[in-house]
């Protein structure tokens, strides 16, 4: 084990990043489960009547899902975190790198889906915001995780 490791700044570093990731994925995932049955499943359901069985949840999409959600939280925290050491963390920057992820991940998604009318302005101005908030209270998330020196250190 190297010197580095052993010292206490490491270890604060990483048990605050295991932090971070264990409050985002409570928190990504109680989100999108929200998003979904609330808003989307409901939303999408009636955009596409047509289309049988549209938005569904069965085993292979709770998979798939499951799958997605852990892309989305190691996404959503380790971008962030990279961003904070190299750029500084301040709440203000982690408003900007939340929103980076939303840009890079949801806004591309939903554009694509729009563009391949499998959804709706309407479905596109829920999904959006509420995406946003839950990618931005993530990075907030990291923010507030992070060791407090290194945030001291690049504010």
């Amino acid at each position: 084990m190297s010197m580095i490791a052993q010292t206490p700044v490491a270890t604060s570093r990483f048990a605050s990043f295991k932090m971070a990731l264990i409050a985002n994925f409570i928190w990504i995932n109680v989100s999108e489960v929200f998003r979904y049955f609330v808003f989307v499943m409901p939303m999408m359901r009636d955009a596409f009547p047509m289309v049988p069985d549209v938005a569904p949840m069965n085993l292979p999409v709770f998979m798939i899902w499951g799958f997605w959600d852990t892309v989305m939280v190691l996404t959503a925290t380790v971008l962030p975190w990279m961003a904070m050491r190299v750029f500084g963390a301040c709440a203000f920057r982690a408003v900007l790198y939340g929103t980076g992820v939303w840009l890079a991940v949801f806004v591309i998604l939903w554009l694509g889906l729009y563009n391949m009318n499998m959804a709706t302005l309407g479905i596109l101005a829920i999904a959006l915001p509420l995406a946003w908030v839950e990618m931005v209270v993530a990075s907030l998330i990291v923010w507030w995780l992070i060791p407090l020196n290194t945030r001291l250190a690049s504010t």
